[in-house]
Parts: C-alpha cells; structure tokens; sequence
C-alpha cells in the first residue's frame, strides 16, 4: 500500500507558498504521492486552485515524490490543449505525473464553461483518445465528434513513452468501462474494504464481458482523515478512514484490509485547520506509516 496526501483548501490564499511547502513536507516524510482536485469556481471545499498550476510549482520544488490530478474534469478542456499541458508537466516532473481524469458533476461550472453538462461523457471518451493518439509524438490524424485533427503533432513529446500515466474516476459502470477502455488505473474515493472489493470484482466482471484486462488496471483511493486530538476544519467529504473516532490502529487495520482489497494506493484527504496540518503529517508518518 502506497500512501498520497491530497493537498486540498482550505490553505489561505495570501501565502501562495503554503501548498507547495506543505508538498515540499509530504516528500520529506516519505509519502508516495501528492495529489490535488480540480474545480474553475469556489465551492463548498474552499477556493479552487488550478491543479495544474500548482503540480508544475511542487514539481519544481520536489524530486522524487509523484503528482496526480484527483480529478481533472475532462470536458472542461480542449483536449489538444490539455494534452500538451499534460506533457508538458510529464517533462519538467521528470516523468512523476499522472493524469486522473473524471467527467465532472458540478452543473454551475459547466455553464460557466459553456459545455453541455450532458456531454461529459462522450466529450471524456474522446479527449482520452485524442490525447493518447498525440502522446504517441507523430503526425496525429483524428476525425471525432468534437475534435478534428489532420497530421497535428504535439507541441511537447512526453518524457514517458506514450504519455503520462491515466487515472479513470468514478464509481458508476459507465466510469469503469471507460478505465478499462482508455485508463492505465481506476481512482475513487470514499470505499470501505467491502466496497473495495466489490468494485474490484465488478471491474473483473466487466473487462470479461467487454474483453479487456481488469488485472492490468491499478486501484487508487482517496480516503478521509482527521487524526486524532487534531482540530477539524470543515465538515468531513465521505466517510471517515478508521472509523468516527479513528487511532492508529484502527487506521493501519483499514489500510491493511484496503490493500487485501485490491487498492494499491490511497490519498489522505485530511480537512484540519491549515494551521494543523504539519502536525497531521507528522502523525500519519509516524504512526501509520511506519506501521504499513
């Protein structure tokens, strides 16, 4: 079981250095991931850093720990677009980034997009396949429903062959035939072991019947935590990691039956106060890490 911290608001908009120092933190005790969500307009979380932004400044100010989108909402962007910014970041991570991508919920940000929140889906399938057609660094003909490509190269070749890594999000069979389709890996949030499992099993089921390879597919989760004695910030997003009133053990023990489960990394998502974050770190390091 590998570990990530999703460096999340609430961190206060007057320190831009916070977010990345917080980063900087998560490297130096040895976590595996940092990963961070993406939204155009407040919501109920807080502000809404743009999360390529702000993975190409951690990445200037890490070496070795990796960055993922924890989602990047797909239909927002201009596939072509978002493909070099993609790449781009896959060359100056040196290779660390990993695109999580997901269709999007939020009906105020695609009016203010002008994206027909009913396209999500297909405008998502075909993205997928413009960007994985352009990672390949040749003249890229495409004919889609949206995009029309003729012998378009890429304005950067990515450092990882055939592009950076993809993360498929959602729960619902729609998501998981299009990880199986078009991602290297499923991220979700909120599982319990239980579910976990399930989910893994219905993506076995699925590949069967569509004729892809579930095993192929790396799981991924963002779980929610607030270590004990630690003052809570907001309200929790989903269920809590280790229970309601969660301890070291109870933690390891759920971590322990996740990765049983199939899950093979799993990003803290802790909504403490900004001012207790280092020491949020600290203890998950300390008496959580070290243990798994």
């Amino acid at each position: 079981m590998e570990l990530g911290v999703s460096v999340e608001p609430p961190f206060p908009t007057d320190d831009g250095t916070l977010a990345v120092d917080t980063a900087r933190r998560v490297e130096e005790l040895g976590f595996h991931y940092v990963l961070m969500s993406g939204h155009v307009l407040a919501n109920a979380n807080g502000s809404a850093a743009d999360p390529l932004v702000l993975l190409a400044a951690v990445a200037g100010a890490t070496s070795r720990i990796r960055l993922a989108t924890s989602v990047l909402v797909t239909p927002y962007y201009n596939p072509v677009v978002l493909a070099n910014q993609a790449s781009t970041l896959d060359v100056v991570s040196g290779g660390r980034f990993t695109l999580g991508v997901g269709t999007g919920w939020n009906e105020d940000e695609f009016a203010a997009l002008g994206v027909p929140v009913r396209q999500r889906g297909t405008r998502t399938d075909e993205a997928l396949q413009v960007m994985r057609a352009l990672w390949q660094g040749g003249p890229t003909s495409f004919e889609g429903r949206y995009t029309t490509l003729r012998e378009a190269r890429i304005g950067v070749v990515p450092r990882t062959p055939g592009g950076p890594r993809v993360w498929v999000g959602g729960h619902s069979e729609p998501a998981l035939k299009r990880a199986l389709r078009l991602g290297d890996g499923w991220h979700g949030g909120g599982l319990d072991p239980r579910g976990a499992a399930a989910l893994r099993a219905q993506l076995r089921r699925l590949g069967e019947e569509t004729g892809y390879d579930a095993e192929r597919l790396e799981l991924s989760l963002v779980c929610f935590l607030v270590p004990p004695g630690l003052p809570q910030g907001r309200p929790m997003p989903g269920r809590a990691l280790g229970g309601a009133r969660p301890s070291a053990a109870s933690v390891v023990d759920e971590l322990a039956a996740l990765a049983e489960a199939g899950i093979s990394m799993c990003s803290l998502w802790m909504p403490v106060e900004a001012s207790a974050t280092g020491d949020a770190l600290a203890w998950v390091a300390e008496e959580v890490k070290s243990k798994l």
